[in-house]
């Protein structure tokens, strides 16, 4: 219990961010016409945070699903390079008895946020570290799920207008959008980023600019790497 209770306090900084977020996911969803089902698997097996309030855009607007699949791996490719450094650790949590699903749970849920704390994780002699990671990893998806699937709930418990709701997805993205442009050392991402989407949407149109638009983006970034510093915390796996 103890390494259970040292990862629920470990949590506690990222709280805020999955409850509003799922939320906010939720009445999206919602006012999309997919209900509280939808939103469960969605936040169960799909599980990509910010990918999936514009997951909800792209489906409204009819874009097929192979094309939203695409944009998902694309967007959200970075977690195969955190996966990377918890490989080793994770492979061996797996090794042990009646624990062989571990390892690939914990590879699908490593979240940005969950990265952030593994990575910073100091666990007391008296906690087992390996069951404080998986416990990390579990209780943000269940904490993910639980907020997507109240938000749900309560949009269809209760009156509400949800007229405009679909402008809180643009509102977070450039809020988003504007963190990152103030904490990285680099803005040739986000140059990169805005002059393909620019580009592919005179050149495919709204509805067929997503994809090439992405697949430009990530072949220019490949080219610049060597251009674009990276700033990883300090205590985190080599």
């Amino acid at each position: 219990m103890k390494s259970f209770r040292f990862a629920l306090k470990s949590i506690v900084p990222i709280v805020f961010a999955y409850v509003f977020v799922g939320i906010a996911f939720s009445l999206l969803m919602t006012s999309a016409g997919y209900g509280l089902p939808w939103v469960v698997l969605s936040s169960v097996f799909v599980y990509a945070g910010s990918m999936q309030i514009v997951m909800v855009t792209l489906l409204t607007s009819g874009v097929p699903l192979a094309v939203v699949a695409v944009t998902t791996l694309f967007v959200n490719a970075r977690h195969i390079f955190y996966g990377l450094s918890f490989i080793d650790e994770f492979r061996s949590i797996g090794k042990k008895k009646g624990s062989f699903w571990k390892y690939p749970y914990m590879a699908l849920t490593l979240t940005d946020e969950t990265y952030s704390i593994l990575c910073a994780l100091k666990v007391p002699q008296d906690c087992d570290k390996q069951k404080v990671e998986f416990y990390i990893l579990f209780l943000c998806q269940m904490l993910w799920v639980v907020s997507c699937t109240a938000g749900a709930a309560l949009s269809e418990a209760l009156p509400l207008s949800l007229n405009g709701i679909e402008f809180s997805a643009t509102a977070f993205f450039t809020a988003v959008v504007v963190n990152q442009w103030r904490e990285s050392r680099s803005h040739i991402p986000a140059f990169v980023g805005l002059a393909s989407a620019v580009l592919f949407y005179f050149l495919a149109g709204p509805s067929g600019m997503i994809l090439p638009a992405l697949s430009l983006s990530a072949v220019t970034l490949m080219l610049f790497r060597s251009k674009i510093p990276v700033n990883l915390p300090e205590d985190c796996h080599e």
